[in-house]
């Protein structure tokens, strides 16, 4: 059973993680692993860890950016040892699965995994849709980075509409991180030209629009409307 949802790991620091990442994918039927600046790829370490999971690894890409990893995929997901102080839409990981699953039929569905010390920034979690948040001992919360991909990947396939029936299943396309990207920029430059955004005052704020557009998930004809009615509404276009 091939599971075509991406994991995408943001600068790992240990290129072992790397290929015990790439085991976890290959155990549950994953083929699609995108690497954003990792320290050291590829590497000995990774091969290793890898444990005969070298289709993944041969397949694997390397991005310069955030942006190329996830910019053809309607729905992202970034996963946080830590629950941010901006509240944001946060499911356990068995409901991470069949919402996915909800969408795999006509988005391009991505994981993201943030550096092992650190995880994601505010700044990548706003590119998100949801947060995935892995329950673990409050006394020791530590989590590698591979076991959870494992625990993910393992609810994914758990998740597979073969094993269980799911209902309410998502036939849309939703908007592409590309195209949400493109359009919270519109909104931020038709909001500063109205005055509502200062420019080095508003970077919670803005994370705060992203997190009801994300929440709301537009399909890319509600984005196109978005976006027109934005058009419509620039001071600029008024002028002329």
């Amino acid at each position: 059973m091939h599971i075509p949802v991406r994991i995408v790991l943001v600068e790992t620091s240990h290129p072992g993680n790397i290929g015990a990442s790439a085991r976890a994918m290959e155990t549950m039927g994953l083929k699609d692993l995108v690497l954003v600046r990792p320290k050291v790829f590829p590497s000995a370490d990774a091969t290793a860890r890898a444990s005969g999971a070298d289709e993944v690894l041969r397949s694997t890409r390397v991005v310069d950016s955030f942006t190329e990893a996830i910019g053809d995929c309607g729905f992202v997901i970034g996963s946080s040892a830590r629950l941010r102080g901006l509240a944001w839409p946060t499911i356990d990981p068995r409901t991470c699965a069949r919402s996915i699953w909800e969408h795999l039929n006509s988005n391009q569905v991505a994981i993201v995994m943030g550096p092992e010390h650190s995880g994601l920034t505010n700044e990548y979690l706003g590119r998100c849709q949801r947060l995935v948040h892995i329950p673990t001992n409050p006394a020791y919360s530590s989590l590698n980075l591979a076991m959870a991909v494992q625990i993910l990947c393992y609810e994914l396939r758990l998740a597979h509409p073969q094993h269980k029936p799911l209902e309410g299943r998502h036939d849309e396309r939703l908007a592409s991180a590309e195209e949400l990207e493109s359009f919270h920029k519109h909104l931020e430059d038709v909001l500063y030209n109205v005055g509502f955004l200062r420019t080095g005052q508003s970077r919670q704020l803005k994370l705060r629009l992203r997190k009801i557009f994300h929440r709301a998930m537009p399909d890319e004809n509600e984005i196109n409307i978005l976006r027109g009615i934005l058009s419509a509404l620039d001071p600029r276009k008024k002028s002329k």
